[in-house]
């Protein structure tokens, strides 16, 4: 395409495109005349993916040219699955300016899960919401759980490809009593110690990092236990063995 349709369908000007390429962020297209070049459809990704970059990480240049170095050439498919997904879930300017929804439909509208499902996973305590002015408000957490729901079930993790949907309370189930155990703890062993505004401070931070750490330790498991999948893929998979979740769904 010439880089008048690019521009058009990228919404990006032909000058930002030339300087894209000239500053080495995107590669040099190929000449079909002299004064004509031809640009191929990984192109619309590629800008899409720097304007996104600039708009939602604050990203410069020099840093952008580094990922999408390594994203075309060395990523794997999960990183490049993982990255494509943290854009849309872990946007700096979200975080700092996290959007709450009012309103059934309009969650649903947001998110795109049904209304049987919806209220299944409120029965569960998956996705939670407060009450204000006789309306239920969902939070940016809930909004994001409400389309990974979706997410899920698109990619082969739902009732129709044979899975159970429960596994999502028990994980909640978990999850929160981990949580209340984890802050009780916090709390007799800092009591005291620590003025309240810093308590504070390192209570906003150690909830960050608990949350970066659950991603990441999964996302480790994941891999480990798909690599494994792969080498016994002749072999009989066994199932994994009961531990806290299958302890939680016995003591119900």
């Amino acid at each position: 395409m010439k880089i008048s349709e690019l521009s058009r369908r990228t919404g990006v000007p032909k000058e930002t495109i030339h300087y894209y390429v000239r500053e080495g962020v995107l590669k040099k297209p190929r000449k079909i005349a002299r004064n004509i070049a031809d640009y191929d459809e990984t192109y619309i990704e590629k800008i899409r993916m720097v304007k996104e970059l600039q708009d939602d990480y604050f990203l410069p240049l020099s840093v952008i040219k580094k990922i999408l170095k390594r994203n075309t050439r060395s990523a794997s498919h999960l990183d490049h699955s993982s990255f494509q997904l943290l854009k849309e879930y872990f946007r700096p300017v979200d975080r700092l300016f996290p959007r709450e929804v009012v309103g059934r439909e309009a969650f649903r509208e947001a998110t795109g899960i049904g209304e049987k499902w919806l209220a299944r996973m409120e029965e569960w305590g998956v996705i939670a919401f407060r009450m204000e002015d006789d309306q239920p408000v969902y939070s940016h957490d809930d909004v994001a759980i409400g389309k990974l729901v979706v997410e899920m079930d698109r990619l082969g993790y739902g009732p129709k490809d044979g899975h159970d949907p429960e596994d999502l309370r028990f994980v909640a189930d978990f999850v929160r009593w981990y949580v209340k155990d984890t802050l009780r703890k916090y709390r007799h062993c800092n009591r005291g110690k620590i003025p309240p505004v810093e308590e504070s401070e390192k209570g906003s931070r150690f909830i960050e990092v608990m949350s970066i750490f659950f991603y990441h330790l999964y996302r480790r498991f994941v891999r480990e236990e798909y690599c494994r999948l792969l080498e016994a893929a002749e072999e009989e998979i066994p199932e994994a063995p009961p531990i806290a979740l299958q302890n939680l769904k016995e003591r119900r």
